[in-house]
């Protein structure tokens, strides 16, 4: 078969640059069964500034960034020193005994920038910003002051307050975290939803984290979803781990998705098996070969179906003798077959629906 000189086309769709847009898939919703212990604790001020500069109290990775603005914590340093309420955080204890904020690192870092005195982070030139309180009542007495400024009564009230944190570890099973990917997805209440790559990758720390994000940023990986830079809800790193967790081991894949992948990460943290090294040797020279021929694939309504891609890369994947001219063949084939069609409609990542859609792309692939 002669190959054409140019990409095979396939329907364009819209980039936003930095948003991946799929056609939405039907996952079950896990059940979730876990023994946890919940224990409430109030520590003052003092102590909890402390931990945090003791990394007894982690902020995850993925929520590094500080967004309040000074007024915002001012008021809520304000709130401590008039004996207002203030919500409760929450915190998991991890393996290593360390508290990880869920929910509530705002709260908490503006309490520790105030006793240090100083606002946020250094910029670029090593400069940090004075902490004095504004934004507050006009004739409020705590307006512009640090916290050394205030009087003597209102520091030791300050260090004495406390903020009620609720505490939560994981019981059993005590190895593979995926109760805190639940708890972080249903409490934390930053100003951006996370998404659950995001989670995974705060939840399952490991090499397995970088070396997700190194394969993602293929340009022929990113050229075939059609992106010109990662896509910000790392929707595309978590594509990868879908191939990764299938390649080889789709036989043994029982649903929901989003459990599955949680597993996937979880047990491969260190990503140093022989598996995760072919993996990534075959993912380099499928991307590359995919995207030598076609021209934003998989997509048969304009945007990217992530069955029809997961079915035709695992199927490459776990096959190095598929040339230019199978896949060429094959994935025409594919996309006028019936019975392959039938696996990219409804429910797509239902146990059986996957193992068949794997399975027949596969069989066509090896035959063309």
């Amino acid at each position: 078969m002669t190959i054409p000189s140019e990409k095979i086309m396939a329907e364009a769709t819209d980039i936003n640059g930095d948003e991946l847009n799929t056609e939405e898939e039907q996952d079950d919703v896990p059940y979730v069964e876990y023994d946890i212990s919940i224990s409430p604790s109030d520590n003052s001020l003092e102590l909890l500034s402390s931990q945090i500069a003791r990394d007894d109290i982690i902020i995850p990775f993925y929520q590094r960034k500080f967004v309040w603005k000074i007024e915002q914590a001012s008021k809520l340093i304000e709130s401590f020193l008039m004996g207002l309420p203030v919500p409760q955080v929450f915190l998991y204890v991890n393996q290593e005994d360390q508290l990880e904020v869920i929910d509530g690192q705002q709260r908490l870092m503006s309490i520790k920038y105030f006793f240090d005195g100083y606002f946020g982070e250094e910029d670029a030139r090593g400069r940090r910003q004075t902490f004095k309180l504004r934004g507050l009542a006009e004739r409020s007495e705590y307006n512009g002051k640090a916290f050394e400024e205030l009087e003597p009564r209102d520091q030791r009230k300050l260090r004495n307050s406390t903020l009620r944190a609720i505490n939560i570890k994981q019981l059993k099973p005590s190895t593979d975290g995926d109760a805190v990917f639940h708890i972080f997805e249903r409490l934390n209440t930053g100003g951006t939803q996370l998404k659950p790559q995001e989670i995974r990758n705060a939840v399952y720390r490991g090499p397995i984290v970088d070396a997700l994000r190194m394969l993602n940023a293929d340009e022929h990986w990113q050229s075939i979803l059609g992106l010109k830079k990662p896509d910000k809800n790392q929707k595309d790193v978590e594509l990868v781990l879908r191939l990764f967790s299938l390649f080889e081991e789709w036989e043994q894949y029982e649903k929901p998705m989003l459990q599955y992948l949680n597993k996937a990460m979880a047990t491969n943290k260190a990503f140093d098996s022989k598996r995760a090294e072919r993996f990534q040797a075959r993912f380099v020279d499928t991307v590359n070969l995919i995207d030598e021929y076609f021209n934003k694939p998989f997509r048969p309504k304009r945007v990217l179906n992530a069955a029809l891609l997961e079915g035709v890369m695992v199927a490459v994947l776990e096959d190095d003798t598929i040339d230019s001219n199978r896949l060429v063949r094959g994935y025409e084939t594919l996309l006028l077959d019936d019975v392959f069609s039938e696996t990219l409609k409804s429910r797509t990542t239902d146990t059986a629906i996957l193992k068949d859609r794997i399975g027949r792309a596969k069989q066509i692939l090896l035959n063309a």
